[in-house]
C-alpha cells in the first residue's frame, strides 16, 4: 500500500507536452542571457527598460519553473542542474555588464563571482558524495533580491542609490545561504 502511495505521488500530474514546460522556460531564460546582453551594451550608460522588463520576466520564470516542476511533480536532472546554473549566468552576466557601465562597483562584481564559484565548486566537490543541494528558502530569498536588484539599477538613472543598496542586501543574503549550504554539506560529507 505505502509503495503505491510513494508510486502515485512520484507520478506527473499532467500530461507529458505540459511536462516539458518548467525546463522548456528554464532553457528560455537561459536563452535571454543574450538578448539581455545586447539590450544593455546599445543602452545608453547602463540603462534600459527593454534589458529590465527582459531580466525581470526572467526572474519571473525563475520563480514559475521550479513552482509548476514540484507541483506538476515532473522534477528532473536536467532542471535540478540547469535552473540554478541559468540563474547564476543571468545574474553574473548582468552584474558584470552592469560593473562595466559603471552601474555597480568593483567589489559587487567581484563577490557575486566568487560566490557563484564557491557554490559551482563545491557542488561538484559534494554532490558526488550524496549531498543533495536543495534550494533553501534563504537561497530563494537572495536569488528574488537580487533579480529585482539588479532589474531596478538596470531601469533607474545612475544616480538612483536605493537599487544598489537592495542589491547589497540580496548580495549579503546569497552569502549568508552560501555559507549555510557549505556547512550543511560539510556536515553531511563528514559522516
Amino acid at each position: 500500500m505505502l509503495a503505491h502511495m510513494a508510486a502515485t505521488r512520484a507520478m506527473p500530474t499532467v500530461p507529458a507536452p505540459l511536462a516539458r514546460l518548467p525546463n522548456a522556460l528554464t532553457i528560455g531564460r537561459l536563452a535571454v542571457i543574450p538578448v539581455y546582453v545586447v539590450l544593455l551594451a546599445r543602452a545608453d550608460g547602463g540603462h534600459s527598460w527593454a534589458a529590465g522588463i527582459l531580466f525581470g520576466a526572467a526572474g519571473v520564470t525563475d520563480q514559475i519553473d521550479g513552482w509548476l516542476a514540484r507541483r506538476w511533480r515532473v522534477q528532473s536532472e536536467f532542471g535540478k542542474y540547469a535552473d540554478p546554473l541559468a540563474d547564476r549566468l543571468l545574474i553574473d552576466a548582468a552584474v558584470v555588464l552592469l560593473f562595466v557601465e559603471d552601474r555597480l562597483p568593483w567589489a559587487a562584481l567581484v563577490a557575486i563571482i566568487a560566490r557563484d564559484l564557491l557554490l559551482i565548486g563545491g557542488a561538484r566537490f559534494v554532490m558526488p558524495r550524496g549531498y543533495d543541494f536543495s534550494v533553501s528558502l534563504l537561497g530563494k530569498a537572495a536569488t528574488w533580491v537580487l533579480y529585482a536588484a539588479v532589474g531596478f539599477v538596470t531601469v533607474t538613472h545612475p544616480s538612483t542609490e536605493w537599487p544598489r543598496d537592495l542589491f547589497w542586501a540580496g548580495l549579503g543574503l546569497a552569502c549568508l545561504a552560501a555559507v549555510v549550504y557549505c556547512l550543511s554539506a560539510w556536515k553531511a560529507v563528514r559522516r
